[in-house]
């Protein structure tokens, strides 16, 4: 594992010329203009070698091939590489990761290297020209793709030429060049140069639990938004071998033997809830370093281990040997649990029997958990009843596609309904649930309305839909503001049954083993109000998150939040408002008008500076735009993230003349999707719905209405019906 490193001479400066050089490896690989850093080992090797060292004590620094083939040679020493024959896990990849790391902290050293010498020169080096080719992850390095109808699963050739933009494993985009404290990996600091205020301080001082519900939206948004969350972002963190769960591991060891990417949050003594419990810190682990396409150098990058495009993987998976493991093999299914046959009901999620404590809380050794696509298929029951559904629909896909098409093989079937599937989510998602969140008013100014006919034909092969890292890291993390201190269960009739407390239902998803229960889930998703868009957060999650059975504390989910985005170097809330065109300001006063007095007056008395504000923070205390859910700044985050995943998309369903594409009629059927319709179609007991379960229902603007009604309409799938040719012209045509 990496140690740490202070990296000196770290300043910001205006952005510098680079010249690189693709010559014999003695000569320069890079080339910064400015005064001559070249370091002693060039000089040295260069005056061995007869040669002239280009910038010596001259008006340039060159850093060489051999500089880094030292490099190199160095870590190598402490990190070892893995090498898988198969597919790459993200432990494998980080080992890479740490690697190119550890060489830039060292070149960074060597040549006194400034901030905009790390994020923008050592990035354009050609490491291919060095040992750091061998080391490679093939799928970085040189993939060949060609354009088919179906979509890969993790996401690689999504772009033709550049066959890594959102695919798995490779790195979060970055709006904002990072800001760590030693400029390649230290969490961010303040401006000052002082710590910012520990992260449970930030939680309990700004996001206290006030209770404050919204006026129209449901908790079904929550589901939506963490089920896509979940189909968008999983940050690679160390996990122990056994359970695979984050290595609990940091509060409470001696420095020697605490896991290396420890970076635990610590409890102030004066903290109302954990002093009652004695507890004094959070564990809590770094990311992995990623490794940038072409395993070129430059500062921490971490990374995502799902796909940047929205592609059903919480469905699918996002390796092809898991998909597989997920597929009956019969009629293009997916494996599902029959557990109420007898009942005559639907199916639920398959058992997960290979690593059953994965993400899972189970009260003994005979319950287990489900599978699905996404390892956090279980994180709370809710997102597990999305789950269920969007597999359901799978399953009703296929079997319709072959009544249409008896001829047609399991991997067609499969492939097809597949393709619907993520069809019909990615049009529920823009729909459905941006208009709630993002407003009509940001979706026109980000292109985010989706067209009523015809073909969109937007596809742009120079946006990368790859996942920003202040998208992943703070802004689409928006929901746990939403997230209520109870779910609830409401009969078919729309009546109140029960509810449970919400941190009982984090990674304990048993109560769906009873006949008729997803249904009163789902039907209470639809009926329950969310909670404000505020910064209130309810304390399930900011004091019993993941709590464990019978305990009376957990974690807090705030502090998470604000750890991650500090060890990811996000800047500062400030930085994020001037680059969404938004005023920066450097007083704490000019902040009035934006969110409550209150809250700016509580920033004051925590963080020094208004630049110090940590982004997830300041952008759920935004006062939310007119018709939006959201403030200004998250708006623009999300919405830009939503921009580049529908125009960086291939295979996005609107576009035409790709391999991808739909037929104009199958196209105007899949704009038929409706979240209503899903779930008609895919529980037992549902049979009135309003026509937007993500607003409460409204007799005018949103009136429940029968399953059966034909208000809501289904897709037609006779408009994918292949006729095969009839055998006796079909022999005739061989004979010719």
């Amino acid at each position: 594992m990496i140690q740490i490193h202070l990296v000196s001479s770290i300043q910001y400066q205006q952005p510098l010329e680079y010249i690189v050089n693709s010559r014999a490896t003695g000569e320069c690989a890079l080339i910064l203009e400015g005064q001559g850093r070249s370091s002693q080992f060039d000089y040295s090797l260069n005056l061995l070698r007869g040669n002239n060292p280009l910038g010596y004590n001259g008006p340039q620094t060159c850093i060489t091939y051999d500089a880094i083939n030292a490099a190199y040679l160095d870590a190598r020493k402490r990190i070892r590489i893995a090498q898988p024959h198969g597919e790459w896990k993200p432990e494998d990849v980080a080992t890479v990761g740490e690697l190119l790391l550890d060489i830039s902290i060292n070149l960074a050293r060597t040549y006194g290297l400034s901030y905009e010498d790390i994020e923008k020169g050592l990035p354009l080096i050609d490491t291919s020209k060095t040992m750091i080719r061998d080391i490679c992850p093939p799928f970085l390095a040189n993939v060949e793709c060609k354009a088919g109808k179906y979509r890969r699963y993790d996401g690689l050739c999504t772009n033709l030429k550049h066959p890594t933009w959102g695919a798995t494993n490779t790195p979060f985009t970055r709006l904002l060049g990072p800001l760590f404290s030693d400029g390649m990996v230290g969490p961010r600091i303040g401006i000052s140069g002082r710590a910012l205020p520990p992260s449970r301080v930030v939680s309990r001082t700004m996001h206290p639990d006030d209770g404050y519900h919204d006026h129209a939206g449901t908790v079904m948004i929550i589901a939506w938004g963490q089920f896509m969350d979940h189909d968008y972002t999983l940050q690679a963190t160390p996990l122990d071998p056994i359970n695979r769960n984050d290595p609990e591991e940091c509060c409470g060891r001696p420095p020697h033997l605490k896991h290396p990417y420890c970076n635990e949050i610590y409890i102030p003594e004066d903290d109302l809830f954990y002093k009652l419990f004695h507890v004094k810190c959070i564990d809590f682990v770094r990311t992995f370093p990623g490794v940038r396409p072409g395993c070129r150098l430059g500062s921490k990058v971490p990374y995502n281990t799902l796909t940047g495009v929205i592609d059903g993987n919480t469905v699918y998976g996002v390796k092809e040997s898991f998909a597989r493991k997920l597929r009956s093999g019969i009629g293009g299914l997916l494996r599902m649990n029959p557990a109420f046959d007898q009942y005559g009901l639907k199916d639920l999620l398959p058992l997960k029997l290979d690593v059953p404590d994965e993400g899972c809380t189970r009260p003994n050794s005979s319950m287990y958990c489900f599978e699905g696509g996404e390892i956090r298929v279980n994180e709370q029951l809710v997102l597990t009843c999305m789950h269920t559904l969007m597999a359901r629909e799978h399953n009703r896909l296929a079997k319709g596609l072959a009544e249409v098409n008896p001829h047609w093989d399991d991997e067609t079937l499969y492939q097809e309904a597949r393709r619907i599937n993520i069809a019909i989510i990615q049009h529920i998602t823009y729909n459905e649930f941006l208009p709630i969140l993002l407003g009509k008013g940001v979706m026109e100014k980000f292109g985010l309305l989706l067209q009523k006919e015809g073909y969109w034909d937007g596809y742009d092969p120079n946006v990368n839909p790859g996942v920003i890292d202040a998208f992943a890291a703070a802004a689409f993390r928006f929901g746990h503001s939403l997230l209520p201190t109870a779910i609830e269960r409401w009969s078919k009739a729309h009546k109140f049954i029960a509810s449970k407390r919400l941190s009982d239902l984090i990674r304990r998803p048993h109560d769906l083993y009873r006949a008729g229960v997803l249904d009163e889930y789902v039907m209470g998703l639809m009926n329950q109000v969310a909670q404000a868009m505020d910064d209130s957060i309810t304390q399930e999650v900011t004091n019993h998150l993941f709590k464990k059975v019978g305990a009376k504390f957990g974690m807090d989910l705030v502090s998470f939040n604000m750890q991650r985005g500090r060890e990811f170097g996000l800047p500062g809330y400030m930085e994020y408002r001037k680059f969404c065109g938004l005023p920066w300001s450097d007083n704490f006063q000019d902040l009035f008008g934006s969110m409550s007095n209150e809250t700016v007056e509580k920033y004051t008395t925590i963080f020094e500076h208004p630049n110090d504000v940590d982004l997830w923070s300041g952008g759920v205390s935004e006062k939310p735009l007119p018709a939006s859910m959201l403030g200004p700044t998250f708006a623009c985050i999300i919405a830009t993230q939503f921009s580049y995943s529908r125009r960086g998309d291939r295979f996005w369903y609107e576009l035409p003349n790709q391999p991808s594409s739909f037929t104009p009629e199958q196209l105007q059927e899949v704009r038929k999707a409706r979240l209503a319709r899903i779930i008609c179609d895919n529980t037992d007991l549902i049979d009135t719905i309003q026509l937007y379960p993500m607003v409460l229902p409204d007799h005018e603007i949103n009136p429940r209405v029968p399953c059966r009604s034909g208000v809501i309409p289904g897709i037609d799938l006779s408009k994918w019906a292949e006729f095969p040719p009839h055998p006796i012209e079909f022999e005739h045509f061989l004979k010719k």
